[in-house]
């Protein structure tokens, strides 16, 4: 069975030497030591190497059982849940005014992906109430807040999500479910939702439901939804839970993966709901909560990537098969480990190059979430607004690719459930979809973040590349090895970015047929620059002689690697992009 092993010291390399985070401005951040940092991940590691990790296998061979219009969860789940609400690890970064423990978004990003690099499908439960959670302390009357936001901060009550129907997935203009209101201010709320991620289970005595529905009389489109609290009981005045509201689990999904999470039809017949912020406004409150899933789905992409990568990386040391090229590693044993093979190597540090770099983008872009919230930075907020759907979409995209390369790594082992290496590729498949699918993401970047605000967060994102560069030119251990690829990436990203400019206004496929090459393109520009600012921490360690000299080479070595053999894809990337549509829409539908 695979094993969880916390990255503990590459946190806090990112943490303290990349970012510095208690040398920043942002409110909060000055409590941020290295002793602090150290005791939260070191506990929470803990938590993940040995109460969740255990647990990962069972919920994939056991998954959700729905039974009498309940949902069983696996073995175990129960305790596991129990034990992170006791610890107060679900509300980290919740407002203490609702008994949220207050710290930085960015530290409860770092202990959320040791939570989902051990177990995916439990994390998933907290991590939705979460996302309700700032929904409703964005949009909610204190009313609402005061109502469902300290048992959510616990976890008592766990929130969902519930927009895609049976006819539309993306296209919310096609939803069907109404809202019809009611003499005391309720509604009315009747539909159907699927694909709903924990919409019913047996780990908490409520679920806040979150649902989108048109209110009869409203504008036609995405114009006339709004949002609606749902809760599966309702809610006395005394706080005290009262009759079952008309909402149930119609179904249970069999999926690829993500088997201990329940995911669910859910019918609301004639529910009760109250509206969250303003009526045919849902899509902005909704967003709050699917912008904040956005990143974490990036972030459940890298920690499958991690987890399947450090399980490979040991079995590469440990089984033998073959003799090095260069001459017998093992004499003394009857063959040498997998890792003296070039092929071996080349999986493993693609995996390895993209993983640590992956962990600084997403921390990174946590901290920008930290800075607009506490102290209301629009350049920060725009972006990484800009940012996140390339820290979902390239995320995902090469957390499944990492997991597939580590399975590839076991050979036929990997193939059988017993070694536990498919689980990894068949649950990070699941984060290139959901929370809007990858090639939504490129859309959505290249369609509207891109031109936002006059196309600025575009240009302050190459004005950070180049302020970094030109303020370390002077460098010459940073220079050939690091500051001139991403010279070279950057370009590529102009490039492309003036090529949508010129093309995209007279032919828009020219532009949406090179998005995802796109998404690549800035995603790989994106880990250049984390590298290129690790490479500059590493190289500080190394001169200020500490302990840990090897750690900093270590870091140097897999940064080269990075930036040598997996940044020239931005070449290939905007060599596709400049094609435009006609390669791609050439060929008649009927002929596909």
């Amino acid at each position: 069975m695979p094993t969880y092993t916390p990255p503990l010291k590459e946190m806090e390399f990112i943490l303290h030497d990349v970012l510095k985070v208690q040398q920043s401005d942002t409110p909060g951040y000055e409590d941020l030591d290295v002793d602090f940092t150290g005791a939260i991940l070191e506990e929470a590691g803990k938590i993940a190497r040995d109460v969740l990790a255990p647990l990962n296998e069972v919920g994939d061979r056991e998954g959700c059982v729905l039974e009498n219009g309940v949902v069983r969860t696996p073995k175990g789940f129960q305790q596991a849940f129990d034990t992170l609400r006791e610890g107060g690890w679900t509300g980290l970064d919740c407002d203490p005014e609702y008994g949220g423990q207050g710290m930085p978004y960015v530290l409860n990003a770092a202990v959320g992906e040791m939570q989902a690099g051990a177990n995916m499908s439990l994390n998933m439960y907290p991590g939705l109430t979460h996302g309700a959670y700032s929904a409703i302390h964005t949009h909610g009357t204190e009313a609402q807040k005061s109502t469902y936001l300290p048992k959510m901060v616990s976890c008592e009550w766990t929130g969902t999500m519930n927009l895609t129907e049976p006819h539309c997935g993306t296209d919310l203009g096609l939803l069907r479910s109404r809202a019809e209101p009611q003499e005391d201010g309720s509604y009315k709320i009747t539909g159907t939702k699927i694909f709903i991620s924990a919409g019913e289970h047996d780990m908490a005595e409520n679920i806040i439901h979150l649902v989108l529905a048109k209110i009869p009389g409203g504008p036609d489109g995405v114009r006339g939804i709004s949002l609606f609290i749902v809760p599966k009981f309702l809610i006395n005045e005394d706080g005290s839970l009262g009759a079952r509201n008309g909402v149930s689990c119609g179904n249970l999904e069999e999926k690829m993966g993500i088997h201990g999470n329940s995911t669910c039809v859910m019918n609301f017949d004639e529910a009760e709901g109250y509206l969250l912020g303003a009526e045919h406004k849902g899509l902005r409150a909704m967003f709050t909560m699917m912008n904040e899933a956005r990143v974490g789905v990036g972030l459940q992409g890298l920690s499958q990537a991690y987890t399947a990568y450090t399980n490979a990386a040991e079995y590469a040391r440990e089984r033998l098969q073959g003799r090095a090229a260069t001459g017998a590693a093992n004499p003394d044993g009857p063959a040498d480990p997998l890792i003296v093979h070039p092929d071996i190597r080349r999986a493993l540090m693609d995996q390895k190059a993209f993983i640590e770099a992956g962990r600084a983008f997403l921390l990174w872009g946590a901290s920008m979430i930290d800075a607009h919230t506490r102290k209301g930075d629009e350049a920060a907020h725009g972006l990484v607004s800009l940012l996140t759907p390339v820290m979902k979409g390239f995320l995902t995209d090469k957390g499944f690719e990492s997991t597939v390369q580590a399975q590839q790594v076991f050979g036929g082992s990997g193939y059988i459930e017993e070694q536990g290496m498919s689980q990894f590729v068949r649950d990070a498949r699941i984060t290139m979809i959901y929370e809007g699918a990858n090639g939504v993401q490129a859309l959505d970047l290249v369609g509207r973040k891109l031109a936002s605000d006059g196309g600025k967060h575009v240009m302050a994102f190459f004005e950070l590349v180049k302020g970094f560069i030109k303020e370390n030119e002077g460098n010459e251990a940073l220079k050939a090895d690091f500051l001139d690829p991403l010279k070279a990436a950057s370009k590529d990203l102009q490039a492309a970015s003036m090529f949508f400019m010129q093309h995209g206004m007279k032919d828009p496929n020219a532009a949406l047929a090179g998005s995802t090459d796109f998404l690549h393109l800035f995603g790989h520009t994106c880990l250049g620059l984390m590298w290129a600012q690790m490479a500059k921490a590493a190289l500080e360690g190394l001169e200020s002689n500490l302990p840990d000299t090897r750690f900093c080479e270590n870091k140097l070595v897999t940064g080269r690697y990075y930036m040598q053999r997996l940044l020239p894809e931005t070449g290939l990337r905007l060599a596709r992009i400049t094609t435009g549509a006609t390669p791609v829409m050439a060929l008649a539908a009927e002929d596909f």
